[in-house]
């Protein structure tokens, strides 16, 4: 039988009803108040959430998801997709132009990322880093760290992650890391060290002591550029220092110690010292021994130490190689063996080394003719000016008087290699020939990897001029006498004008890829501001975050720009997230700089993927390394990263 209700007991005329009724009514009347209260909390709570913007807010935030889409996607290049966004915004900025306060966004504003202070010295600077390069400023530094690790191999690593720590504090850590690569594959070589355990964490070094100045990175420069006319002072060459040094603290030496011992032994395309396999092609020429003799008598010449794969005759005409077959001027040979060999059978049968589309028997060019000659190999990195181009289209090697005359694939198929239409992949490697000064001239720029089986890096005058002028400029922007922008752009002015770097190289320094990206990511920036999409974004993160300090505020900011910079370019995730964490410290009353500096340092924590930052592409290639390798090292590495600046930022700024 059912329990009757307090309702039915209140309506019984019973004494012992009533007597119910005085003990249980005054417990209901507190359970329906508790209840009660405990539904107003929430529904108290559901309406302080923030409201939902107005149109030109969505269509901001709307656009910039679609703008970190399409920066992901592989295959659409990255400087499509953001010329299509900054014409994108164009468009809606001229259609309809916002207004908020005293700042605007219209067409005007739009382009006017092309004339950002930011951006000027971010172009300025990659000039002069190309001058750097060019001259061979840094040779001195890479023959000392040299004598280092044949004597002190591990100290010397710690050494060469300093040093790399300390120069990409004052130029781009590209031209750092590519300097270096050669040189440790090559110390790796002699010493028997495994060159997969000491690449990755050298490229991370230049990643964290980028950090550490306004010219550190392209990222900085756009952070601070961003902050400045956000209404935030103008920071100084050293102002956050301090905090990045903290961080190296703790990151350099478990790079040094630890990270070794996580990385797997992973076999380098460069440093494997067995003897790579080249397909070439050998032209027979009206001198050449084996003209006019049987394809027998050719092998029996050859010693039969050499498998012919196809013989050419004529333009992509392939005969049947029986043992009759008589071999005649014009005819090619394709053939696959070592280097040393393919020297070898070269002079034996008196035939040329020959790569379709880059030259011909008859060509008195100084890569064939000149009394020097010397054969070298060309790594192509992910990063490669060569990556992607075919053999006939070797511009940049003609440059320099030099032709390519034989390719390594690694894993490549028992079938040989089409070399008239191949296009070169990342870890190809490329036998070139020329005069050894031209050469060595190309290893000197850093320009591409070359491995010519030296260390030997010849001094430079042009070099020191580089050299002081990119110190006067690091002094006059760290003095404040002059501003960064004005500085860089002096400093590659004098770069060009005292011949540290010609002309026609300086558009070579010019990365479009990075000047698109900054301008649309600028313009994505100001329509986030203007429509109010920041404000909507800032009141719902401090909305979630509420209860927390402000402390713990500026470390998950921190953090969720870390991950956003492993999946987009970190230059787009700095412009994106800046105007956000201005308008979250605003929103709260507090201080912005530590707020706009967990923006900074989260856009350059980019360790857990290979895409994350240029230099670790360049450093995954040369190493031999796997995503999962990333992983190993760069996760805990980021921790490492985020808790000891998270802490420095909170003692510093007494949050």
């Amino acid at each position: 039988m059912a329990a009757p209700s307090i309702h039915a007991l209140r309506r019984s005329e019973s004494p012992a009803g009533r007597r119910a009724v005085a003990v249980l009514y005054p417990c209901y009347r507190r359970q329906r108040a508790d209840s009660l209260a405990a539904f107003l909390a929430v529904t108290n709570v559901a309406t302080n959430m923030p409201p939902l913007p107005e149109i030109a807010a969505l269509a901001a935030l709307l656009t910039t998801l679609a703008a970190l889409i399409l920066f992901t996607r592989e295959r659409i290049p990255l400087e499509a997709s953001a010329l299509f966004v900054l014409l994108l915004l164009a468009l809606g900025a001229y259609l309809f132009p916002l207004s908020r306060g005293t700042e605007n966004f219209d067409l005007t504003a739009v382009l006017n990322g092309f004339g950002n202070q930011a951006l000027v010295a971010i172009v300025c600077l990659m000039v002069c880093a190309k001058a750097l390069e060019q001259s061979g400023a840094l040779n001195g530094v890479a023959r000392a760290l040299a004598s280092i690790w044949g004597r002190y191999p591990r100290l010397a690593f710690l050494i060469t992650m300093l040093v790399a720590a300390v120069l990409s504090m004052f130029m781009n850590n590209t031209p750092i890391v590519a300097m270096l690569l050669p040189l440790l594959v090559s110390v790796a070589m002699r010493t028997g060290i495994d060159a997969s355990r000491i690449l990755m964490p050298v490229g991370y070094s230049t990643i964290i002591g980028g950090m550490a100045t306004t010219i550190g990175t392209s990222t900085n420069l756009l952070v601070v550029g961003i902050a400045a006319d956000l209404g935030l002072r103008q920071f100084g060459m050293f102002d956050f220092a301090l905090p990045a040094a903290a961080a190296a603290a703790v990151s350099i030496p478990f790079l040094w110690l630890i990270a070794p011992r996580l990385l797997p032994k992973r076999t380098t395309p460069l440093a494997d010292t067995s003897p790579r396999v080249f397909d070439a092609v050998l032209q027979i020429d009206e001198d050449s021994r084996v003209n006019g003799k049987t394809l027998a008598e050719t092998l029996e010449l050859a010693g039969h130490k050499t498998q012919i794969l196809k013989v050419e005759r004529g333009e992509g005409l392939f005969v049947v190689r029986l043992p009759t077959l008589t071999l005649h001027v014009g005819d090619r040979l394709h053939v696959r063996d070592t280097r040393d060999k393919l020297l070898d059978l070269e002079e034996t049968l008196g035939t040329r080394l020959y790569t379709p589309g880059t030259a011909t028997a008859d060509d008195e060019t100084p890569a064939f003719s000149a009394p020097d000659q010397q054969v070298a190999e060309v790594v192509v990195t992910s990063s490669s000016p060569l990556r992607g181009r075919k053999l006939s289209e070797m511009h940049l090697l003609a440059r320099y008087n030099l032709v390519a005359i034989a390719l390594h694939r690694p894993k490549s198929s028992s079938d040989p290699l089409q070399l008239e239409g191949a296009r070169l992949q990342a870890a190809d490697v490329l036998l070139v020939q020329g005069p050894s000064s031209s050469i060595q001239q190309l290893k000197n720029t850093g320009y591409l990897m070359v491995l010519d089986g030296t260390l030997e890096l010849p001094p430079s005058h042009r070099g020191t001029r580089a050299l002081a002028i990119m110190v006067a400029v690091v002094a006059a922007a760290a003095t404040g006498w002059l501003p960064i922008a004005l500085a860089a752009a002096l400093g590659a002015g004098a770069m060009l004008l005292t011949g540290c770097l010609r002309w026609q190289r300086a558009a070579e320094a010019l990365d479009v890829r990075i000047i698109l990206l900054i301008v649309a990511a600028l313009a994505m920036g100001k329509s986030l501001s203007v429509s109010g999409a920041a404000g909507y974004l800032a009141d719902v993160f401090v909305y979630m975050t509420g209860s927390m300090s402000v402390a713990m505020q500026v470390s998950l900011l921190m953090l969720s720009m870390a991950l956003l910079t492993e999946i987009v370019t970190n230059n787009a995730a700095a412009a994106i997230g800046t105007p956000i964490a201005f308008a979250i410290a605003l929103a709260q009353g507090a201080d912005p700089e530590p707020f706009v500096l967990a923006v900074l340092f989260g856009g350059n924590m980019s360790f857990m993927t290979p895409m994350g930052y240029q230099t670790n592409l360049l450093v995954m290639s040369a190493g031999g390394y796997r995503f999962s390798d990333f992983i190993r090292v760069g996760l805990p590495l980021q921790v490492l990263v985020w808790l000891s600046l998270s802490w420095a930022l909170a003692v510093v700024y007494q949050l």
